[in-house]
């Protein structure tokens, strides 16, 4: 795993190659492979005048080996131990070597990895388009536990090392890294990474880290120091504000590493943050992460619902509809090297689209010549949509793929407007397009299976992480968010006080409170959504059903776009809560447990994502998992909607509870 190869000059260069993955993990071959490495060191001391780490892989080392991570159990504790006692120790050797060592960063450092160049004296890294460098621990459920919480703090100080790197999982480029203090060069090129890395040795034969200098003393004090002391009662305040009141083991753990680590000497600070990981390691929260953001979505982009059928790339996009829906999914379109042509009834309203050299607007149905894809993104009515369609197949290329971006409406009955239903399929972009990661395909019954693989591909081309599922009204992430609103405006029209259900989710891990996202959805557009299906399907009007159209018909108040909903507005920007909310809350509102609601949001999204997989509207359980986290704001920490589910304690039980308490609907199956 690692090459040890020392030249004419004493310089040796430890070169990481894993040869059973294609990238380096912290797994049992490093181990064993770094001891052996540190002893060969140890033993030609007198011949070796310097040394430089670096990697064979496009990446330098990619973090922990996360597949035995998550198997870990309390059971394993003690081998745990031994192992982060063990890679801590051959860091450790290798920082007090008594030689200067070089990390010569030729790609992404995450995790592990950064841990390694962080054990090192000098840090020198690429300045290539993929090299990230961070700690993504925090985002999955766990700390940096080879040292790196340690490390950090003692380099930059506790803030800058908590805000900037523990906290955040942040990836830094070179220049940023750099900037914010883990990183002290960058270079252009390869062959730069390992001159630089010789000239430094050459330069400073005696380097040692900070830490280990006589006079130390850390950046912005320890706990111990009158100023430090007195910021220090704001931290965990500003991390429950960051986390909007919810209670995350994680966070709460780099924080206490951080702060107790600085306390005290360097060794005992490596044993409180390997008891600390540990503790993350072998809980429940972890695993969830790990296997939603990890092993789910790794399954997810590695096409787990592509059909296998090769098929021509994309090669010119039309975009129906300039708004913020369809200039986003163009100028993603252009990010990715495709010609992409934006249409709208006028020149002046497709112009908003041009934000890339690659984009051309246009008035002219005629432009769209050529463009073997199309997705429509105009006003959610299906004649509307059926009528562009018409209008739009005799000038595309033959075979074209045709998408609708719609949110709601079934793919099938779209499709009906079509000459080759076979190549039409639904393409649910995520709003704002440029930020939200989640594509969210739609097959529709006659959606034929290359359809399906092109829209998959051009997905992941632009970036986007793709479920797919099956034609049904709202599909999987509208249907299953309606929900959370749903339950929302329920315990409004209960009386619950409008502050309580908003904090309940927040507290729960929701990104955002059900009645801001309700404001932003648009009232009238939930209104009109549930009047579709109740035109469809039939639907026996409920209390939260009532008081929609009490906002939205007596009080004039649609949602954010118009500057007024279940929030008050100044300037597009969110106020408060409507004081009229007031009105609604009364004595029985109020006595409902808080964990109640917290529940009644969990659990009304998981049963519904249970009944999508059961009807065949989801077709695997991982892309529920990810749609939900990716798509819908479900709670990360629980692993994704249909996660939750099975690792609940007495999911049944306690969703027999809450029907008891709230009605039928959480009844389980």
């Amino acid at each position: 795993m690692i090459n040890y190869e020392r030249d004419g000059d004493g310089v040796v260069t430890l070169t990481l190659d894993d040869p059973t993955q294609s990238a380096n993990t912290m797994n049992a071959t490093y181990v064993a492979a770094m001891t052996a490495a540190l002893d060969r060191l140890e033993a030609e001391r007198e011949q070796v005048t310097g040394v430089i780490v670096t990697s064979a892989k496009t990446t330098f080392f990619a973090g922990g080996d996360l597949p035995s991570m998550a198997r870990a159990t309390r059971d394993d504790a003690p081998a745990l131990f031994e192992l982060l006692s063990t890679i801590k120790r051959d860091f450790r050797r290798l920082e007090t070597y008594g030689r200067p060592v070089v990390a010569a960063i030729n790609g992404a450092a995450l995790g592990g990895g950064l841990e390694v160049a962080l054990a090192c004296h000098h840090r020198i890294a690429l300045d290539a388009p993929g090299t990230r460098l961070g700690f993504p621990e925090v985002t999955l459920g766990l700390l940096p536990g080879a040292g790196g919480v340690t490390r950090t703090v003692r380099m930059l100080g506790l803030a800058p090392a908590l805000t900037t790197w523990l906290l955040s999982g942040r990836r830094l480029r070179p220049a940023d890294a750099r900037d914010n203090g883990l990183v002290d060069e960058v270079v252009p090129t390869p062959s730069a990474l390992t001159e630089r890395a010789r000239a430094w040795i050459a330069a400073n034969p005696d380097a040692a880290q900070p830490w280990d200098r006589e006079g130390y003393r850390m950046p912005g004090g320890t706990p111990s120091s009158p100023k430090l002391a007195a910021q220090l009662p704001a931290f965990p305040a500003t991390l429950r504000q960051q986390l909007k009141g919810a209670s995350l083991p994680a966070p709460e753990k780099i924080l206490a590493t951080a702060v107790e680590g600085a306390q005290v000497d360097f060794e005992t600070a490596q044993v409180i943050e390997t008891r600390h990981l540990i503790s993350l390691l072998t809980g429940q929260i972890a695993k969830n992460l790990i296997g939603a953001l990890f092993f789910d979505m790794r399954a997810v982009n590695g096409g787990l619902a592509r059909p296998s059928v090769e098929v021509s790339p994309a090669r010119k996009v039309a975009v129906l509809g300039a708004g913020m829906m369809g200039a986003g999914i163009a100028l993603a379109c252009a990010k990715a090297g495709l010609d992409v042509v934006v249409k709208d009834v006028t020149p002046e309203l497709a112009a908003r689209a041009a934000q890339h050299e690659r984009i051309t607007t246009t008035a002219d149905v005629a432009d769209l010549a050529g463009c073997d894809v199309v997705i429509e993104a105009v006003f959610e009515d299906p004649a509307l949509k059926q009528e562009v369609y018409a209008s739009l197949e005799p000038v595309l290329a033959p075979g074209a793929l045709i998408a609708s971006n719609t949110s709601t409406l079934p793919i099938t009955g779209l499709a009906a407007g079509v000459s080759r239903p076979e190549a039409f399929v639904g393409m649910h972009f995520f709003s704002p397009v440029g930020k939200m990661p989640l594509l969210e395909i739609i097959v529709g019954e006659q959606t034929g299976d290359e359809a399906v693989a092109r829209a998959f591909d051009l997905a992941r081309r632009i970036g986007k992480t793709p479920i797919v599922v099956n034609d049904g009204r709202g599909f999987f992430t509208s249907r299953v968010i309606g929900k959370f609103i749903d339950e929302a405006i329920g315990m409004l029209a209960e009386g619950v006080p409008a502050a309580s259900i908003e904090h309940a989710a927040l507290q729960a891990g929701y990104p955002t409170g059900p009645l801001a996202l309700a404001d932003e959805v648009s009232l009238s557009l939930v209104q009109r959504i549930r009047r579709q299906n109740a035109a469809a399907e039939g639907l026996t009007e409920q209390p939260s059903h009532v008081l929609v159209d009490t906002m939205v018909d007596q009080h004039d108040r649609p949602g954010r776009a118009a500057g007024r909903g279940f929030y008050a507005y100044e300037d597009g920007k969110r106020t408060g809560l409507w004081p009229g909310l007031a009105e609604l809350a009364t004595a029985d509102g109020r006595a409902v447990p808080f964990e109640d609601l917290q529940d009644r949001f969990l659990f009304a999204e998981a049963l519904d994502a249970r009944a999508c997989l059961d009807e065949g509207v989801l077709r695997t359980e991982e892309d529920g998992n990810v749609g939900s986290i990716l798509g819908i704001g479900y709670p990360a920490w629980t692993g994704g909607v249909l996660r939750f589910a099975r690792q609940h304690d007495d999911f049944r039980g306690r969703a027999s509870v809450l029907a008891a308490r709230y009605g039928k609907r959480f009844e389980p199956a």
